[in-house]
């Protein structure tokens, strides 16, 4: 083949040849580069259907555009020869790197890191290897890993056609990669990402000892040894080999895949952790050492900076340098000699679920806010909303965590995976420092699906303690004292609190009390039950008086098992702020929920709303600025800000808030204070034209009434009176009535409806006190009657 020319390509030497084929360097004519073509083994061009199968396959590896894969740049045929076209590297392939010599810590390290980030991405895509070995892991001159043959191995039959006199050099066989085989793959079932693990686990016993983990000559024993047999510990070989890494090794020589890594990414995260830690060790002991091979030359003569001194010493890549160099001089240290900067503010991102199910989302997001929740309780650290963090599932900026330590303002992100497998659960975490986007810590985390309440405390105690967040004696206690939970009661609440979060009601409302019939004292559960009618109080589905009494009483029965809900206390407040009128204990309750996670959005938010209705304006509007700096993406918190203007008489600064919440999310459902606002700004056609937008309802009817009658239109505030007079029946709309007929000046009317709206307890009542609506009757005795009978203060 050498000199001769295959379509564009003009073949120059040959460069090797093996099972699967033989591989030439070639120039490109018409790009004027280097590319290797690797052509396809006689036998392997036989068959037909296995010819398609590497077609679709190389189709989909030429798609994977990573650092560290090598390229496929063109798949085609000569001869009927099918051959394809990559990347020419130079270098050598890591079986001859190894050559019956262990690679140096360093070195092992880097080529792992860099072959778990190219399976990451390609797991990424749905693309699984299925043929990692030494041979298909190519180290450049650079000391740059690169995956090669991407889809290969799926021509290959699987090993339950074989026969017992199968050889190891048959094409059919696997070709020699047979050694790093996962059982499952041996077996002839079905492969995932983990059999990719599995073989990196070969991959990486063979670097630490230069001997595979299965050493037997002959198919039939060899594929018994890895079905049945566990592998020799890597120190017996080799004792230079770090405690850390031989369990990472064997953790993915797991023959059960439950019990490998989960994914790439969190093997990755293992070894840059080990690699962080041996450097650090190193520099710390003053044992510092260029690796084996590389010269070390006088740098201060030739006016060498301090940087690359540095990585001259430590035989650091550039990552890692940098990553070294950014910790500074005087910055905190954690145990292992790692600087740790100041961190004040984190954001605990939503954490990937990797049990391959999608149905399983629940479960993840679940524990995200579990985490999120139980870090919230430090007072000393500002915890983003879990609806801020909310965002960024599946879609992170460009600019990575660094745009999202910016869009957030915070020091830190802490991001990670949740695995559930069987009656087992594991929590992978890394701490991350935005303004850098270096790893500070990372660690797994495994535990009896029982135990998922300590484990999430768990988490939220180790992150605590990396950031040297101080912790109360009471957060201390509530973080240490997370009872068992019934496994299926657990994820019925999950599933229940994932239903009422896409508002299905009645589907919630059956999960959590199948909950509580599993485990009758999971206080979660109970307010589960209690959200469900604090959202049909109100409205058609439920009297107000009996959703707020059911409210209440399942907010206290969570309390009596569990006071440190924070989320109960603020149930419990919004029913006694509703249904009782009792504010004196709203606030109380309110309070408490801020002193258990004084990192609540919504905590802030209702105290903002209730000291506002009080009346207390200026405190209101401070307590809302408090909210939007724990979520500073949301529409919310600036929604809260400008309701709380606008209560306050202060309409340019509502719409000005209003107005920001939009950029912040340009969907944002904020018709209601857009059209308050105009209202009172007398802009009367832009506030009817917001209220026209809502959906039949009292606040369209009662709101937008009152507009058209102040603006003049008395036939169509009769025309709203009439729909809310229907929708009266249905125990909803009368203060609304109300706010119509005060609009059109007809106080006896409008006193009529609010007497209706008192005895039923109509939403929106506890509105009267600042209301603008309601300003023509304020000066009414019956008005001041009114707010003393309902326990107003003065």
């Amino acid at each position: 083949m050498v000199g001769r020319t295959v379509s564009h390509y003009r073949i120059l030497e040959k460069l090797g040849g093996g099972g699967m084929g033989v591989v030439y360097k070639a120039e490109d004519t018409k790009l004027g580069r280097s590319v290797a073509l690797k052509f396809l083994a006689e036998e392997l061009c036989q068959d037909r259907q296995a010819l398609k199968r590497f077609q679709r396959e190389a189709r989909a590896a030429s798609s994977l555009n990573h650092p560290h894969i090598c390229v496929v740049l063109d798949i085609d045929e000569h001869e009927g020869k099918p051959f394809i076209a990559m990347e020419l590297l130079e270098g050598q392939p890591l079986d001859h790197r190894i050559a019956g010599r262990p690679l140096p810590v360093d070195e092992l390290l880097d080529v792992a890191i860099q072959v778990s980030e190219a399976l990451d991405a390609a797991h990424a895509k749905g693309i699984i290897h299925r043929d990692i070995k030494p041979a298909n892991v190519f180290v450049t001159q650079q000391a740059q890993a690169k995956v090669l043959d991407f889809g290969l191995a799926k021509i290959l039959k699987p090993v339950s056609d074989l026969t017992s006199t199968g050889s190891l050099t048959d094409p059919y066989a696997l070709v020699g990669t047979v050694p790093y085989m996962a059982p499952e793959q041996l077996r002839g079932e079905a492969v995932d990402a983990r059999t990719d693990l599995y073989a990196v686990g070969g991959l990486l016993f063979e670097m630490a000892t230069a001997r595979r983990a299965f050493t037997e000559a002959l198919g039939p024993h060899l594929a018994y040894a890895i079905l049945h047999q566990m592998p020799v510990t890597p120190r017996a070989f080799n004792p230079n080999v770090p405690p850390e890494l031989e369990r990472i090794v064997l953790k993915c020589l797991e023959k059960n895949p439950q019990n490998r890594y989960q994914s790439a990414k969190e093997l990755a995260v293992d070894l840059q952790r080990l690699k962080r830690d041996t450097e650090s060790a190193r520099v710390g002991a003053g044992l510092a050492r260029p690796r084996e091979g590389r010269a070390l030359p006088y740098a201060a003569a030739a006016g060498v900076t301090l940087t690359i001194v540095l990585a001259l010493l430590v035989g650091l890549n550039v990552g890692g340098l940098r990553e070294r160099l950014l910790t500074g001089v005087g910055a905190r240290s954690r145990p292992g000699g790692m600087p740790l900067p100041k961190i004040e503010s984190i954001a605990v991102l939503p954490l990937e679920n990797l049990s391959g199910d999608r149905e399983q989302e629940y479960f993840a997001d679940g524990m995200t806010e579990a985490v999120i929740t139980n870090l919230g309780q430090i007072e000393t650290l500002r915890v983003i909303s879990r609806t801020s963090v909310m965002q960024y599932k599946g879609a992170r900026p460009k600019g990575g965590i660094r745009e999202i330590g910016q869009q957030l303002n915070v020091d830190a992100v802490v991001e990670g995976s949740v695995m559930r497998s069987a009656d087992r659960v594991r929590i992978t975490a890394q701490l991350i420092e935005a303004k850098t986007d270096r790893h500070l810590w990372a660690r797994s985390y495994e535990r009896d699906l029982r135990d998922v309440l300590t484990l999430q405390s768990e988490v939220a105690r180790a992150v605590a303690g990396e950031v040297k967040a101080k912790l109360t004696p009471d957060v201390e206690a509530r973080l240490a004292r997370a009872r068992p939970v019934d496994p299926e009661a657990h994820e019925l609440y999950l599933k229940g609190s994932d239903s009422l979060e896409r508002r299905d009601t009645k589907k919630s409302l059956e999960y959590f009390q199948q909950a509580i019939q599993k485990d009758p004292n999971f206080a979660r559960a109970y307010l589960g039950i209690a959200e469900v009618y604090r959202s049909l109080g109100g409205w058609e589905e439920l009297a107000p008086v009996e959703a707020y009494a059911k409210e209440k009483a399942f907010a206290r029965k969570a309390l009596e098992l569990d006071d440190s809900l924070d989320e109960a206390h603020l149930v419990l407040a919004d029913a006694l702020f509703q249904g009782d009128w009792d504010w004196t204990g709203a606030v109380r309750e309110v309070k408490r929920a801020l002193e258990v996670n004084p990192n609540s959005d919504r905590a802030h938010g209702a105290y903002s709303m209730y000291l506002t209705l009080l009346g207390r304006s200026e405190e209101g509007i401070a307590e809302a600025r408090r909210g939007l700096e724990i979520a500073p993406r949301l529409a919310g918190p600036y929604g809260w800000l400008g309701t709380a203007y606008y209560w306050g008489r202060r309409y340019d600064d509502a719409l000005a808030q209003y107005e920001k919440a939009l950029q912040v999310h340009p969907g944002a459902n904020l018709r209601v204070g857009f059209g308050w606002a105009y209202r009172e700004k007398g802009m009367y056609k832009e506030a009817i034209a917001e209220f026209l937008q809502l959906p039949d309802g009292p606040l369209k009817f009662g709101h937008g009434g009152n507009a058209y009658a102040r603006a003049g239109n008395k036939a169509e505030a009769h025309k709203a009176i009439q729909k809310l007079i229907e929708l009266s029946k249905q125990r909803v709309g009368n203060l609304a009535v109300a706010l119509v007929y005060a609009g059109l000046g007809e106080k006896d009317r409008a006193f009529e409806w609010l007497e209706k709206a008192y005895k039923v307890h109509d939403k929106g009542m506890c509105y009267l006190k600042v209301d603008p609506t309601l300003d023509p009757l304020r000066s009414d005795p019956r008005f001041q009657d009114l707010l003393r009978r309902m326990n107003f203060p003065p």
